[in-house]
């Protein structure tokens, strides 16, 4: 079940409204117990219903995180602090291993055949929808747990609804349990809440359906050609690199925006995934803008474990007596980096490109880190951004590509005219695509900026645009004409 569909919007989300507000809100007093037992249960049927038997995985993962985090507790010191640290170990393992099983099993076996010329037989397990986002939250709340910076859930229920809450268990953003668990414990419902939550879920819906979708549809035909083996025009490529660039920035922070507004319905309060990331000046800015649930993940629970790590503390000694604390710091960040990236490409998929593409961004933020880029440099504000989305169109380009060769191919076709192009990709056809969509272009372009957040002053406007904006989705939506979330597949 996905938000922008006929069976969530008109019958799974009314449902869950009424049996919240009038059953848990009404009739039981507000019972917070209650509230959640219904949103839990309204959660696990709402992944059931796409992923069937996979909803077993889902409990599975809550109870075992469950009972690793009472084993760390820090409060009770049960244990000693190096059986806890085994405990947090084996979480690590268990938690990794099962997204090792169902997501990289099949990958591992294939590239094992294909380096020793082996016939080992795939498994060919289906890949769970959200198995990235739900494992990555029971993990943090267990080694929260054990750093202090989490009290211990001792209600089974309540664990299990902070790991599988239906707006974000399926595409994010991640939550920290510490940034939920007091809503988890007491939450107020407000008229207030429920609007901003409302207005909120319908940009996002208006975001996926009317610009991401929109978007996608020239992208993917081009990467599509090129994938095929066919010649595609620069100005054909060109567009459709930026066609993805917009597609994937509004597919998926309109999921953040469906999933905040939705939580801000039933009372709960989701931090922020985006932050424009499109003005940004460098890559470096706009990895601390882009999915900031992600990058603050990987830097809380890898790359400040890996600093602080007996080994690269001696390493930094060593360094520090070569070359001076300054280099030898900076040195040993970067390799912190270089790891956290190449986790960050394995993270997106089973795919050599994510992998390129991981290491990709990391050349760019070691170039950017190396040069003082944004810091020493006195560049025109504009220039940096123009930088900063080549480099963000080409890494698209990687992320987009199926295989390896495409990847290369594309990239090449972007900068160097080949054969006579395809039917429909001349520069001409190119041209024709953005006159016929000219509107959701200039939409795209300005909405991917802090303009769109200037009619947050005159609500009344805000709310008499969104109305047209969701009735049209509507449109599209009974039309079919829309696809799945891009991030379903990480």
């Amino acid at each position: 079940m996905i938000f922008p569909s006929v069976i969530f919007l008109f019958a799974f989300l009314p449902a869950m409204l009424a049996g919240y507000y009038l059953f848990g809100h009404i009739i039981c007093k507000k019972n917070i117990k209650v509230k959640n037992l219904l949103l839990l249960a309204g959660s696990l049927f709402f992944y059931a219903w796409g992923e069937g038997k996979n909803v077993i995985l889902l409990i599975v993962s809550a109870v075992m995180n469950y009972v690793f985090a009472l084993l760390v507790d820090s409060e009770k010191q049960r244990l000693s602090e190096r059986t806890r640290k085994a405990v947090v170990a084996i979480s690590v393992i268990c938690n990794i291993g099962l997204l090792f099983v169902y997501k990289y099993l099949d990958f591992s076996i294939s590239n094992i055949n294909f380096i020793f010329k082996s016939e080992i037989p795939l498994v060919g397990i289906a890949l769970p929808i959200g198995i990235s986002f739900f494992t990555f939250q029971a993990l943090s709340y267990v080694v929260d747990v054990y750093r202090g910076n989490a009290k211990v859930q001792k209600n089974p229920l309540d664990v299990a609804l902070y790991i599988a809450l239906f707006p974000q268990l399926v595409a994010g953003p991640i939550v920290r349990y510490s940034d939920v668990a007091e809503q988890i414990r007491e939450r107020t419902e407000t008229t207030e809440k429920f609007v901003k939550g409302t207005e909120r879920f319908l940009i996002g819906v208006g975001k996926k359906i009317l610009l991401a979708d929109t978007c996608s549809l020239f992208g993917y035909r081009m990467m599509g050609h090129v994938a095929a083996g066919e010649s595609i025009s620069p100005a054909s490529a060109w567009l459709g690199a930026v066609c993805l660039v917009l597609c994937i920035y509004f597919d998926f922070s309109g999921y953040s925006d469906m999933a905040i507004g939705l939580g801000g319905m039933f009372g709960f309060k989701f931090e922020e995934n985006f932050d424009y990331p499109y003005v940004s000046k460098s890559v470096t800015e706009f990895w601390r803008r882009w999915h900031i649930s992600l990058t603050t993940w990987f830097r809380d629970y890898l790359m400040y474990p890996i600093l602080r790590s007996d080994g690269m503390q001696k390493g930094k000694k060593i360094l520090k007596e070569k070359l001076g604390r300054k280099r030898a710091e900076s040195i040993c960040t970067m390799l912190a980096t270089s790891v956290v990236w190449l986790a960050t490409g394995v993270w997106h998929g089973a795919n050599w490109t994510y992998i390129i593409w991981g290491m990709f961004n990391f050349c760019f933020l070691l170039f950017e880190h190396s040069t003082g880029m944004g810091k020493k440099w006195k560049i025109p504000a504009v220039l940096n951004n123009i930088y900063t989305m080549l480099v963000v169109t080409l890494g698209m380009v990687v992320f987009f590509s199926p295989d390896v060769p495409t990847m290369l191919c594309y990239i090449k076709q972007m900068f160097v005219p080949g054969a006579a192009p395809v039917l429909g990709t001349s520069a001409a056809a190119a041209l024709f695509y953005v006159k016929d969509n000219i509107l959701f272009f200039i939409a795209g372009i300005a909405f991917a900026t802090p303009v769109g957040k200037k009619l947050d002053r005159f609500p009344a406007i805000k709310r008499s645009l969104l109305i047209p904006v969701f009735l049209i989705s509507i449109v599209y939506i009974l039309k079919g004409g829309y696809s799945p979330f891009i991030y379903f597949n990480f």
